[in-house]
């Protein structure tokens, strides 16, 4: 790993491969658990005002009102960590980096919701927009800065280690200076 931010060694590769291995799974688990038809009674109609939907939870008494908001809090949360670790750079501006996790979140969340349009059971709540966005950026602002610099005072530790082996190395004796025999030039 260099410390300028691009991860050009094996560690950095292997981290990027695994991000973008467990992003693959996690959408795929979201997918499954949004996109799936429900067999139900009864829906609610189409939240489109924000806000309405949260409020109508808080409606439900507490424990209940935490369950829901948490459950859309948790949904896309993963992606504030898997979306930085999948592009692998250690050097980067942590509020564009907020601000890509979060858009990419909410565009996800977007295309989630429009998708369930056309799924019988699943109801569109601009709400859940909100919640997953906001847990995105939660899940960043816990997990990455501090990530991040752990591993950029690692890859530090390791430039330095190398180039103290590289001083101590050209400081050893190296012995005799070879001589080539003179050759005499042809007539």
């Amino acid at each position: 790993m260099q410390p300028q931010g691009t991860n050009g060694g094996s560690a950095g590769i292997r981290v990027r491969a695994a991000g973008g291995v467990l992003l693959a799974a996690h959408l795929a688990v979201v997918a499954w658990i949004t996109l799936r038809p429900l067999d139900v009674t009864w829906m609610s109609p189409a939240n489109l005002r924000p806000f309405a939907g949260i409020r109508a939870d808080l409606a439900l008494g507490w424990p209940e009102a935490v369950r829901r908001i948490v459950e859309g809090l948790a949904l896309l949360a993963p992606l504030g960590v898997l979306l930085p670790m999948a592009h692998g750079r250690l050097s980067v501006s942590p509020f564009a980096s907020l601000a890509r996790s979060v858009t990419a979140g909410a565009l996800l969340s977007l295309a989630i919701e429009l998708l369930q349009t056309g799924v019988p059971g699943q109801v569109v709540d601009i709400d859940s927009i909100l919640l997953n966005a906001v847990g995105v950026g939660l899940a960043h602002v816990a997990l990455v800065p501090m990530v991040r610099s752990a591993l950029r005072r690692r890859a530090e530790t390791r430039v330095r280690a190398a180039r103290l082996r590289r001083e101590e190395l050209s400081e050893l004796p190296q012995g005799r200076t070879p001589t080539i025999p003179r050759v005499g030039m042809a007539p």
